[in-house]
């Protein structure tokens, strides 16, 4: 392994690793500030994060920041995410055990997949369909905690939220892919309007004022390290990467991870349809992604 590629693979292990604490973080901050609390104090630390990255790297892009095209983009990404997507995943945190929250907003690849065939014009596959058919299955499983004969489904509201979570991150990546600026700059852009929108929301629905003050530092590490950091490492390690459809892989070990701090550090206890759920949930998501490895 050549020095390059020793790099690419710290950056997306690192990255891998703190993604995978993410989901624990969310239930333990939520236990002391409310979901749209949360959505403000952790973009906010995201977009500072971002900002500062931007300014040291992308210096001359950021002078346009304030352009009206520029300015007409980020309005409406900002709205997507992280407004409105992280407001969606934050209350579905707050409706649903980890456990099944994290997985079913692991659905996300699918839908950029199926939203790929509707927007991009791309062709429907039948291992897409197959990976697809296995996903939702999964979905089913960890939903109806195993009842998937009958239906029965523990918070069908939470699960909504959850898996609806996935469809908007996938509007989102649409958007996105056809912004050709830098990637930071453009996260940077949509984390600025995403501050001001939910400082609106908490403004006119909520409240400034934390029930304990130390779910602040918990806000503060989702900002870092689920949205803002975090982001670019994972960036870096596909830079440096010479073939970047594995270095993609690696983020499939993220919800396997993220099992075993929920399990010790929330102390939940693991049911056996949300492992067998999440293992066809991302190997749906895998199969679907075969012959795109050597990419």
């Amino acid at each position: 392994m050549s020095e390059r590629e020793k790099k690419s693979f710290a950056f997306a292990a690192s990255a891998v690793l703190f993604w995978s604490t993410v989901a624990t973080a969310f239930k333990l901050t939520l236990k002391g500030m409310s979901f749209a609390q949360l959505l403000f104090f952790a973009s906010s630390t995201s977009f500072v994060v971002l900002f500062l990255i931007a300014f040291s790297t992308q210096r001359e892009e950021l002078e346009r920041f304030f352009s009206y095209a520029s300015v007409k983009r980020n309005f409406l990404l900002g709205l997507i995410s992280p407004f409105l997507y992280y407001l969606v995943l934050f209350k579905a945190y707050s409706l649903l055990p980890a456990q099944e929250a994290q997985p079913l907003n692991y659905t996300w690849p699918l839908m950029i997949a199926i939203f790929a065939v509707i927007f991009l014009k791309e062709k429907l596959r039948l291992k897409m369909l197959i990976g697809l058919l296995l996903a939702f299955t999964g979905v089913v499983i960890i939903s109806t905690r195993g009842h998937i004969l009958t239906l029965r489904f523990h918070d069908i509201w939470g699960v909504t939220l959850a898996f609806g979570s996935s469809i908007i991150w996938a509007a989102f990546w649409v958007l996105n892919l056809k912004d050709e600026r830098n990637a930071v700059i453009k996260l940077t852009g949509a984390f600025f309007w995403g501050v001001i929108y939910s400082a609106i929301y908490v403004f006119l629905f909520d409240s400034f004022k934390i029930q304990n003050w130390q779910s602040l530092l918990g806000a503060v590490y989702t900002g870092l390290f689920e949205m803002g950091l975090t982001f670019f490492l994972w960036l870096k390690a596909l830079e440096l990467s010479s073939n970047r459809g594995k270095t993609s892989t690696l983020a499939y070990f993220s919800p396997f991870l993220s099992v075993l701090f929920i399990a010790f550090v929330l102390n939940e206890k693991i049911l056996p349809s949300s492992i067998i759920g999440l293992f066809l949930i991302v190997g749906g998501v895998l199969y679907q992604r075969i012959g795109k490895l050597r990419e």
